[in-house]
């Protein structure tokens, strides 16, 4: 479990008023009732802000009100973060894509290795945002120049964005310029200034 703290988007120092407010925030904001469009992400995230609350009550009713200095959910956790990339990396390849992203969200910095930008990238094109998983996929290839996965993304989304200038509009009878056009001109330019 990450620190229910930072799931919370509290201190460790707040009082149980506070605690009580963050929880009461989130719930509304993403309880599935209130997010039909977004409804298995948004089980997903009350789950987990219920988890930390239920925590730093327990963490409280043992006398622990500063969040537990001591506490492994303080410190850089790296078996949790190789737990976190594995399961998102399931969730991609069952196309639950906002979990996935959601998960690799939660990693610490410090567990944003190779594996993380190669996922990260993953879950982009996914959602067709191609130049900013291409900019993941050469993070990634950088960090582990030998793995042949991240190599094939990589090279995947660049023969994508050489090809952006090739397209035709979709549009039957549209022989000028349209906006397709213009943003496929804008992400090529983009990939060849990187």
């Amino acid at each position: 479990m990450t620190d229910p703290y930072k799931v919370l988007g509290i201190s460790p120092n707040a009082t149980n008023e506070e605690v009580k407010r963050a929880y009461k925030e989130l719930a509304l904001k993403y309880h599935p009732d209130k997010n039909p469009n977004m409804a298995e992400y948004a089980e997903s995230k009350m789950k987990e802000i219920n988890e930390a609350y239920d925590e730093i009550l327990r963490r409280r009713a043992n006398g622990d009100y500063n969040g537990g200095a001591s506490s492994s959910y303080n410190s850089y956790n790296d078996s949790d973060d190789n737990a976190i990339l594995k399961r998102a990396r399931q969730r991609i390849l069952d196309d639950q894509i906002l979990e996935a992203d959601a998960d690799l969200e939660s990693v610490s910095p410090n567990g944003r290795n190779a594996e993380w930008h190669y996922l990260k990238a993953c879950v982009l094109t996914r959602k067709g945002a191609f130049v900013d998983a291409l900019r993941h996929a050469n993070t990634a290839c950088k960090m582990d120049p030998q793995n042949m996965e991240y190599k094939m993304l990589r090279d995947n989304l660049q023969s994508r964005g050489n090809g952006y200038g090739n397209q035709t509009t979709s549009h039957p009878g549209n022989a000028g310029c349209d906006m397709c056009d213009i943003c496929s001109l804008l992400i090529c330019l983009d990939c060849i200034c990187r």
